[in-house]
């Protein structure tokens, strides 16, 4: 199991980072103008348990992901940095602001389990590398990190093998999953999506 003292170190040094970056970032979104824009995230996002077609695995879930986060997904899908065609097309007919307003309002679509900090369940050792940017309860320490608790077991495994493998390029997150072993991998995409936490969004 990932138990590794300078990882966490190093982890925490640059979730810090994140967190001073946070307070500059996502603020200008409009979420009443990014409501229509968002109108096609739906069309996966907003099924549960709706299946990415190839590699087969469930579509993340965003209730409770706040717009921060989105909005660096967002332009790291559109950038190249993230690697998924749908997701790359989409992204790619945003401007910055559009991709702030988009972000602006779907983090209007939380749940009281994310704002309330989540619930703890069974620690576990091998995930202690993680709480230094993701929380101990899977809510993250910042918003520019997304929260993990709640989501979906397969898309937690393809998030981090593709971390691993050079799919997602990230400084903090690719050293990080390089470590990481298929069982490891699975171990820890499993304590996660066993939280309470993130949930199916629905447009309001």
């Amino acid at each position: 199991m990932i138990n590794r003292s300078t990882t966490l170190v190093a982890a925490a040094i640059v979730c810090i980072a994140g967190i001073a970056a946070a307070r500059d970032a996502g603020a200008e979104g409009n979420a009443e103008r990014g409501k229509p824009l968002a109108y096609t995230c739906f069309g996966c996002h907003g099924i549960e348990g709706y299946r990415n077609a190839y590699p087969s695995y469930r579509v993340p879930k965003l209730g409770g992901q706040k717009a921060a986060y989105i909005t660096v997904a967002l332009k790291d899908y559109r950038d190249g940095n993230r690697s998924h065609p749908t997701m790359h097309a989409q992204a790619s007919s945003f401007t910055d602001q559009q991709i702030e307003d988009i972000a602006a309002y779907m983090a209007t679509l939380g749940n009281t389990t994310v704002e309330n900090g989540g619930t703890q369940g069974a620690s576990l050792d091998a995930a202690k590398t993680c709480a230094a940017c993701h929380g101990q309860n899977g809510i993250a320490v910042s918003p520019n990190w997304p929260t993990l608790a709640g989501q979906y077991e397969d898309y937690l495994v393809t998030a981090l093998h593709r971390y691993r493998d050079g799919g997602r390029t990230n400084p903090v997150m690719q050293p990080i999953a390089a470590q990481l072993s298929d069982a490891e991998i699975k171990l820890l995409a499993h304590y996660f999506s066993g939280l309470e936490g993130l949930e199916t969004p629905h447009p309001n």
